[in-house]
């Protein structure tokens, strides 16, 4: 379902061993972005109903089923370029996405388009 590269892994890791010892990476998406759809990771120490949890051997992924559609076969990857660094998400799924690649749009559903912050 998510593929993360040996770099992401790394970098995952080192953020959720200085959160709680009951952390998550939490990749899910929301309606937002000026394509329409955003992609949300974020470090949650909460299961919810409906949640998957993928367990990545030092890390586990909690994913909504409502975000799956959208990220089925989604590839996570960590990158730095000089002093900056970030995660890099590529997503088969994806059709069309905006100039910054904060947000995207797919084939059969578009989302709801709002101004980027």
């Amino acid at each position: 379902m998510i593929q993360v590269s040996e770099a992401a892994s790394e970098k995952i890791v080192e953020i959720l061993s200085s959160a709680n010892a009951r952390s998550f990476l939490r990749v899910g998406v929301e309606e937002g972005g000026c394509s329409g759809l955003s992609y949300t990771l974020i470090v949650d120490e909460k299961k919810t109903e409906g949640d998957i949890l993928l367990n990545k051997g030092e890390f586990s992924i909690l994913v909504h089923t409502n975000s799956i559609k959208y990220i089925e076969g989604l590839q996570i990857d960590y990158e730095e370029s000089g002093m900056l660094g970030g995660f890099t998400l590529d997503n088969p799924n994806v059709r069309a996405s905006c100039g910054c690649g904060a947000s995207f749009r797919m084939a059969n559903y578009r989302g709801e388009v709002k101004k980027c912050d």
